[in-house]
């Protein structure tokens, strides 16, 4: 199973009739993680009119909340959160600030903003996707390390760290789907000359085709 999450906690603001907007982000495992980013946000803004959050949480986004913080109902809230199923994203807090300028916007106004808010806040932080991986450990002698290099590169398997002793042992990520295949082809373009053992597999997050923990 992979998902789509955040990649790095970032904020980004706008204005909008003289009212500004911050929409903070940060990737959230646990409902304990969201509430505890919302309240941080609240107490570091806390001259602020209103700041606004959505959460969802779980691989399967079982856990949804949304909190108008004194704006009209529906305004506020649900925006954020229906940006955050419109991405696709889990374990995402978002929190967005409002600072009034003083010129009412409407409903319809607020509920633009705020959802303006989320997306900005989205882009900030940037779309990642994690997906279950395996790390594993290659043994091999030394006069095949050429070769296995040549197989990884041209595969676009990344090596993470090579490490020399009486012979070579490279350590990889991948994906669990493509671990069988991986195996199956280093082992036979090197007539089973390879010692493939493997970790306990988790999440990783994957760049291209590099997995990185």
């Amino acid at each position: 199973m992979s998902y789509l999450t955040i990649e790095n906690r970032a904020s980004d603001e706008f204005e909008e009739k003289k009212s500004v907007f911050i929409g903070h982000i940060k990737r959230t495992e646990t409902e304990e993680e969201a509430k505890e980013f919302v309240n941080e946000i609240k107490k570091q803004y806390k001259d602020a009119r209103h700041n606004v959050y959505a959460y969802v949480i779980g691989e399967n986004a079982g856990i949804q909340r949304y909190s108008d913080d004194g704006e009209p109902k529906g305004t506020g809230g649900i925006p954020v959160l229906e940006v955050i199923k419109k991405n696709e994203l889990r374990n995402v807090t978002i929190v967005v600030t409002r600072y009034f300028g003083g010129i009412l916007l409407g409903a319809g106004g607020l509920t633009r903003a705020y959802s303006k808010g989320a997306s900005v806040s989205i882009k900030a932080g940037g779309i990642v996707e994690k997906v279950i991986g395996v790390p594993i450990k290659i043994e091999l002698p030394y006069d095949l390390l050429g070769k296995v290099q040549y197989i990884c590169a041209s595969n676009n398997w990344h090596i993470e760290d090579t490490q020399y002793t009486d012979q070579v042992e490279l350590q990889m990520y991948c994906e669990k789907e493509k671990l069988e295949m991986i195996m199956k082809t280093l082992i036979n373009e090197t007539a089973a000359k390879v010692s493939i053992s493997e970790g306990d597999e988790g999440f990783f997050f994957k760049k291209g085709d590099r997995l990185i923990k």
